[in-house]
């Protein structure tokens, strides 16, 4: 196991993340080998839907007490359905009780998780190592919108396998409706990103255009990844909806969601910026304000 280092934003203190397999990460994407089983196996639909289909299965209910106490989790802030969850991933999208989430003033997280944010979105080459030029046009497979978000802000919201998994409207307003992009399902694991942003540019993703009249219009992506071939968006386009509404969840694995901004239209919170400047995730909770 190997630790990853990021700054608990209630205290301000730097915690270590613990990810496991680290030394299988890495090698499945440094080594030739490694590339290789990537690129054919791990990173293919075919493996994320057989995961996705044990874990759906009623017996796959046995695995959660492990994943409870693997992870430490405190349960008293979720719904239990009544009877318990079906299967794992009845559980793996669990619901929040209710104002287990206060909704802040100005721009909030769309998700529980770590961030990275930018003010620029080419200034991401001082957070990621390798490949780090993030192409809009590519992102996004639409020249128009490469072109409206051009110079703007980005978030990167990283949700590890024991985060809530349910994603939220970061503002009021009115969303599009979703766009898919077919694509892999590689690792969002900090060991496989750092090594290659490529991977929000390769990995299946949806988006849909929140139009508010305070930020202006933003771009929300739902990007999966090994294991979570599953996006389930549960929102109504083009209908009015609230900051802290829910917009869907991810299905099991480790999942990202990346926030665009238009230029000039949001500032994000300072201390974002300059942890993200030196390095480091900061975690926030969905609801929690994220700029202004």
């Amino acid at each position: 196991m190997e630790d990853i280092i990021y700054i608990n934003r209630k205290t301000g203190q730097q915690e270590k993340e613990i990810v496991k397999g680290p030394k299988t990460m890495r090698y499945i994407y440094n080594k030739p080998i490694g590339k290789f089983g990537l690129r054919l196996l791990f990173r293919r639909k075919i493996f994320s839907m057989y995961g996705g289909w044990v874990m759906n299965k009623s017996k796959s209910i046995k695995r959660i007490d492990l994943f409870l106490k693997e992870n430490d989790m405190d349960m008293s802030q979720f719904v239990i359905p009544e009877g318990g969850f079906k299967n794992f991933n009845d559980f793996f999208y669990r619901k929040l009780l209710p104002n287990k989430r206060p909704i802040g003033k100005g721009l909030v997280s769309p998700a529980d998780g770590k961030v990275v944010a930018f003010s620029t979105i080419d200034s991401c080459m001082d957070f990621y190592v390798k490949d780090c030029t993030f192409n809009l046009l590519t992102f996004l497979k639409d020249k128009d919108l490469a072109k409206k978000y051009e110079g703007g802000s980005m978030m990167v919201i990283r949700l590890a396998p024991a985060d809530y998994h349910r994603f939220h409207f970061p503002a009021d307003g009115i969303p599009s409706e979703t766009k898919k992009i077919k694509g892999f399902y590689y690792s969002v694991s900090p060991i496989a990103l750092k090594q290659n942003m490529r991977i929000f540019l390769e990995n299946k993703r949806e988006y849909s255009t929140l139009q508010s009249k305070e930020f202006g219009d933003i771009l929300l992506c739902d990007v999966g990844a090994t294991l979570t071939g599953s996006i389930i968006q549960t929102y109504t386009p083009n209908q009015a909806v609230e900051k802290g509404q829910e917009k869907g969840h991810f299905a099991f694995g480790g999942s990202t969601v990346v926030v665009l901004f238009e230029k000039g239209k949001v500032t994000i919170d300072a201390d974002l910026l300059e942890n993200t400047k030196n390095g480091f995730e900061t975690t926030v909770d969905m609801g929690e304000t994220i700029g202004q």
